[in-house]
């Protein structure tokens, strides 16, 4: 048996996160056309005040995701506007995420192990090893996000499980 490659254990990882998300998206649209509510009402729920809405969720999802493949091969993320305000949006900046994840191919990530990734937030950097940065930022950053946005769909009524979260086993 040989070990995972980082392209393992990133790029199909991260495509099956959004596609479930893209599902869970799905059913915040499906319910909300059923009930005749604009979409605003929902991609703009928060669970609590000082967290984010449900746009928000999806966005960081989508930037962290292609982030990860962009710096673990050692090129510049895409950068997308951040102003999706309906389901079809969100779908629709979900797909393109996961059309530039397909472009990957196994090269340009294995190999990343040791690669220097260094992040910026504001007046803050923090630097990680390739393996650090996506066993302990990008995974972590994506699942909760994911999971934020089913909660919050959830806890307003779509009737969502834990398969619509963790997708199809067989897939």
């Amino acid at each position: 048996m040989s070990a995972l490659s980082m392209y393992e254990v990133s790029i199909p990882a991260l495509i099956r996160n959004l596609d479930n998300l893209a599902s869970i998206i799905q059913k915040g649209a499906d319910y909300a056309k059923e009930r005749e509510l604009e979409d605003h009402v929902l991609v703009n729920w928060r669970l609590y005040p000082d967290m984010l809405p449900l746009a928000k969720q999806v966005q960081i999802a989508s930037d962290v995701s292609k982030g990860a493949a962009a710096r673990l091969s050692g090129s510049e993320p895409p950068s997308y506007e951040d102003n999706e305000s309906t389901f079809e949006e969100l779908l629709a900046r979900i797909q393109k995420t996961i059309d530039y994840l397909k472009s990957f191919e196994p090269g340009q990530i294995d190999g990343s192990e040791d690669r220097e990734v260094v992040l910026k937030a504001g007046s803050s950097e923090f630097k990680f090893s390739g393996r650090q940065y996506l066993s302990l930022f990008v995974l972590p950053n994506v699942y909760f996000h994911t999971t934020t946005a089913y909660n919050i769909l959830r806890h307003n009524g779509v009737e969502l499980g834990k398969l619509d979260y963790l997708g199809n086993p067989n897939q």
